[in-house]
């Protein structure tokens, strides 16, 4: 990191563009008193710079800090701190215009900015703009203890060095499964975590923190080229860990595509439905904890209205423990222990039968000799923040970093064909916000309970489902689209108010991911396939047509011109702007919670990474583990599909196992 990037100087003007991106402002009409202080209150009123400066040298590469550098200078130069708000918000637009570079950084700023006004708690573990928000925080809770113990080498160890039958490189809902599967048939086990070891008491309950401690690169991370804001699990645990607990099996097409189009045979018939049902034992899904919040009320109460199916979510949840005051905070980790995550299952039977697991062990590089596993080595990061070399010798290595790693990881080694990293799949999202006259309590209960399903099926198997989404606000205000910063306040002081309707759309194009030069993940995600362009038009008119239809008062889109429809007013031509407005970097962001693809299987080695049982076509002994190995988008919430695949995957890896002779690591 450059030094001294944030003098006194450059961190005055960051204060200025604070207060710009978070002002002080009128109450609303409807409002005329400030009970809480909200509308007085600017970023600078919570001293947010310090708070900004660690997030900014926490994320930003040395040349991004320095062009950071340079525009703070200019501002300075140019007296931006004295301007008006309406001079400020002038400036910044304009520059957003000069390139988009500008405008994306720009674009990061405010969303770090809205993050911190928002989110950043003070001792009492409570932000002062909640209680105009009408959110109460997370309740406090005595958390249930840790069930796992995870493996530390001696407090004297200058290197790890270790054998084993099987290393899995990554815990989520692929690496845990394949753990518990092949530890339970007397393998040695040794499961590698890039994250920390986070269970119930550890789980931080403010949204900060538990997105910098639990998501990849602290969450809503961007493409490359600025399209997609992607959120992806980053501890132990995976996705597993911060996912919405929907358990939702794949469509048969899907199915059938990937049995007749990419070799594999039996994804179609009993022998998955098997592993399908497998799964949902082990991890208690049920539909008996899926309470419906006001939002998920109100997307039921549109879809009835517009005659379309709906369906309860089904959901891996105990109910001895659940509680649906915590059930809304569970994408920050689940404080009750009611989640059934590869915590909660696979990884503890992994443990039970004698599997290693060791968090914050970051794999460099899959070991090859001619052409066949030999083991992974790395770096792991001890408590104390000593790092040593790590090398974990063993003939089957099974890859389920996620699909934004697995690929990196394998180019890293040059294993896995001209496949690696092509073929991602992001099941691209869409967002309309609905305002309504009540308080629909969106931070209680399960996020996502209700799924309308009668769109699966658009454009050759291609379409959505519609859903809804957590609603914390942190990540709310940084998803919000930023006009003014009177508009974007006046919709924040609106939270309690506000529901979102979401699309997850079955991508048919795709994106890649590729390593820079000091080997790390880069995604790049074009939205340039006309399917998914007509997909995605479809999906906007039925979320703004369900939230007119559930008795939204005001609907606005997420587009950064922020159209905004008021009831009485032409909802067609509503739905016509917003479909013609652009889509990606600039326009409206779209999100992903679901990666896949990246490292598919098939039967052709020049289009897919593995063979239809997850095996490398390339590398003998290395399988893919996770959605990687996806042939496609699969159009519904991935969860079940990537455990029921790695399970299946896991049973091949047992069957290769059972005729090949004992590697180093059989005896325990």
């Amino acid at each position: 990191m450059t030094a001294g990037v944030f003098d006194e100087r450059r961190r005055q003007v960051l204060a200025a563009l604070a207060d710009t991106y978070a002002p002080a402002v009128r109450p609303p009409r409807s409002q005329a008193a400030d009970p809480y202080g909200f509308w007085a209150r600017r970023a600078s009123d919570l001293d947010l710079v310090p708070a900004l400066v660690e997030r900014l040298e926490d994320l930003l590469a040395d040349e991004d800090l320095d062009d950071l550098a340079g525009l703070l200078d200019l501002l300075r130069v140019t007296g931006f701190a004295r301007l008006p708000q309406g001079a400020r918000e002038a400036v910044l637009r304009a520059l957003a215009a000069s390139s988009g570079d500008a405008r994306a950084g720009l674009d990061g700023l405010r969303g770090l900015v809205s993050q911190l006004f928002y989110g950043l708690v003070d001792a009492s573990g409570r932000n002062p703009n909640w209680p105009q928000l009408g959110y109460p925080g997370p309740p406090a809770i005595e958390a249930p203890p840790r069930q796992l113990t995870t493996w530390s080498p001696p407090l004297d160890a200058d290197e790890v060095d270790l054998d084993a039958d099987v290393v899995v490189v990554g815990s989520g809902a692929g690496g845990g499964v394949v753990a518990g599967e092949l530890a339970a048939a007397g393998l040695s086990v040794v499961v590698l975590e890039a994250g920390g070891h986070f269970e119930a008491p550890d789980f931080p309950a403010d949204e900060l923190s538990a997105l910098r401690s639990l998501y990849w690169r602290g969450g809503l991370d961007l493409t490359d080229d600025g399209n997609v804001a992607i959120l992806a699990g980053g501890t132990l645990g995976g996705g597993t860990t911060i996912n919405w607990l929907n358990c939702v099996r794949p469509p048969d097409l899907v199915r059938q595509r990937w049995a007749d189009d990419h070799g594999l045979e039996d994804l179609n018939g009993p022998a998955f439905d098997a592993h399908l049902d497998a799964i949902l034992r082990r991890v208690a899904a049920n539909a008996d904890c899926t309470d419906l919040n006001g939002v998920n009320q109100k997307l039921a109460d549109g879809a009835d209205a517009l005659g379309l199916a709906w369906t309860k979510a089904t959901r891996n949840t105990d109910p001895a423990t659940y509680d649906p005051a915590l059930a809304g905070h569970t994408g920050y980790g689940d404080r009750s222990g009611s989640k059934q995550s590869t915590l909660a299952t696979y990884l503890r039977d992994a443990e039970a039968d004698g599997a290693r697991i060791i968090c914050r062990a970051r794999a460099a590089r899959v070991l090859t000799r001619h052409g066949v596993a030999h083991g992974v080595e790395g770096r792991v990061t001890l408590p104390d923040g000593r790092t040593l070399p790590l090398t974990v010798r063993a003939p089957q290595v099974v890859v389920a970093c996620g699909a934004l790693e697995t690929p990196a990881l394998l180019l890293r080694s040059g294993i896995g064909g001209p496949a690696a990293g092509r073929y991602l799949r992001l099941h691209p999202v869409p967002m309309i916000v609905g305002l309504y006259d009540e308080d629909l309590r969106a931070w209680w209960g399960p996020p996502q309970a209700t799924i309308v399903t009668g769109h699966g099926d658009l454009v050759d198997g291609f379409g959505y489902l519609v859903e809804t989404a957590h609603l914390h606000p942190a990540i709310s205000g940084a998803a919000v689209p930023w006009r003014s910063g009177r508009d974007h306040k006046l919709l924040m002081g609106r939270f309690a108010n506000n529901g979102v309707f979401i699309a997850v759309t079955r991508d048919h194009g795709g994106g890649t991911v590729t390593i820079d030069g000091t080997g790390e993940a880069v995604v790049r995600y074009p939205l340039t396939d006309p399917i998914d362009h007509e997909v995605r038009r479809h999906a906007l008119q039925t979320l703004i047509q369900l939230h007119a239809a559930a008795g939204a008062r005001v609907i606005f889109d997420t587009h950064r011109s922020l159209a905004m429809w008021r009831r009485g007013e032409d909802l067609d031509a509503f739905v016509g702007r917003v479909q013609d407005a652009g889509e990606g970097a600039g326009h409206r962001t779209l999100f992903s919670a679901h990666q896949m693809g990246s490292a598919r299987m098939g039967t052709d080695p020049t289009t897919s990474v593995a063979d239809p049982h997850g095996e490398l076509h390339d590398t003998r002994g290395v399988w893919i583990g996770d959605t990687s190995a996806f042939p496609t988008a699969v159009g519904s919430n991935p969860m079940l599909t990537c455990m029921a695949l790695a399970r299946r995957t896991a049973h091949a890896v047992l069957a290769r196992t059972a005729a090949t002779p004992s590697g180093p690591g059989t005896a325990r």
